[in-house]
């Protein structure tokens, strides 16, 4: 039994979210061998590691086999949206499409959020860390955009602290920047069109909102949130790596 893969994932389960520069972290990404252990170590659980290149942490989830049996267990699917309602996960949807998706672009083309420009040697250079490239979005600016569509500001306020404390974002003043499972726990090969061309493609074709590029030493501010507020609603949505549903048809019916 190798010691380094029971300390890894007891501090995976204890943290929620290493950092990719943690020792053991670069281990585990680097190592086939060690890999390979703790794959096998988390597979006899149910788990696995989940990581991207884009993003700056890892954490666990549940293995995608075993998903039925705990979430089908009963006759009525229940998923796994960390008692989030409705309004809850449509704001988590929109900050991702608005936070990861352009910062997707700038680590592919190798711009940091500084840049003004394309370096035209940037592909040669290794691809930037996500603290290096992501950007914050202004609050008022979210508010402007989608305060009413999300419950306006109570509500919106609501469920940016149950987010703030789940680890999906971070307030810093009247900037929300991506917290550690942002580009984690959503599928972007699986969501990236529909949502571009879907649900927020309205969105999408206008001019882009104010954003912020903030400095990573200032401390995150934590925002409350009421503790009845993830039971709210009956109805609760899919499961993160589910399709969004289909964008409405607003035209009026004809007489």
């Amino acid at each position: 039994m190798n010691d380094d893969s029971q300390i890894l994932i007891a501090r995976l389960l204890s943290h929620q979210t290493l950092r990719r520069d943690d020792k053991l972290v670069k281990r585990v990404l680097s190592d086939e061998q060690f890999r390979t252990e703790v794959d096998a170590r988390l597979l006899a659980v149910g788990l696995k590691l989940l990581d991207n290149v884009y993003a700056d942490h890892v954490t666990l989830a549940l293995h995608r086999a075993i998903e039925p049996k705990i979430f089908g267990a009963k006759d009525v699917w229940q998923n796994n949206n960390f008692g989030l309602s409705r309004d809850g996960v449509a704001l988590l949807v929109v900050l991702w499409a608005q936070i990861i998706l352009p910062k997707r672009e700038r680590q592919e083309t190798h711009q940091h959020a500084e840049d003004d420009q394309n370096d035209m040697f940037g592909t040669e250079k290794p691809l930037p860390r996500a603290e290096d490239t992501s950007i914050g979005i202004a609050y008022k600016a979210l508010l402007a955009d989608f305060g009413d569509k999300l419950g306006k500001k109570t509500r919106l306020d609501m469920n940016l602290g149950i987010l703030s404390k789940l680890g999906f974002i971070e307030r810093r003043g009247d900037v929300i920047v991506e917290g550690p499972l942002l580009d984690l726990l959503m599928d972007t090969d699986l969501l990236k069109e529909r949502i571009v061309n879907g649900a927020l493609a309205d969105v999408f074709k206008r001019a882009p909102a104010t954003i912020v590029a903030v400095p990573r030493s200032e401390p995150p501010i934590a925002v409350d949130a009421p503790a009845e507020a993830a039971n709210d609603e009956e109805e609760i949505l899919p499961a993160f790596d589910a399709p969004p549903p289909a964008p409405i048809d607003d035209t009026p019916a004809e007489d």
